[in-house]
């Protein structure tokens, strides 16, 4: 499972911790839920930051494999001509 899956169940667990809490007047519950809330959402954002990256990184290493697939003879510098490769 990855961060961001992970942190948004952090996060709804916390919910429910904090709502319990609250309704049943368990302060000390109600805190963990609010702390388990903010680690969820912190973990989530390092999971979608973590999923941007990769998606631009994938993006340039298309983008450069492309550019070496379209290149064609009139992109080759002229031989040389004393024989040499």
């Amino acid at each position: 499972m990855n961060d961001e899956i992970k942190g948004k169940v952090e996060n709804l667990k916390g919910r429910a911790k904090q709502a319990v809490g609250t309704v049943s007047g368990d302060k000390e519950l109600e805190a963990e839920g609010a702390a388990e809330r903010g680690k969820g959402a912190i973990q989530e954002m390092a999971g979608k930051a973590k999923r941007k990256l990769e998606d631009a990184a994938d993006s340039v290493k298309d983008a450069l494999g492309k550019d070496r697939d379209t290149r064609d003879e009139d992109d080759l510098p002229p031989p040389d001509r004393q024989g040499n490769a």
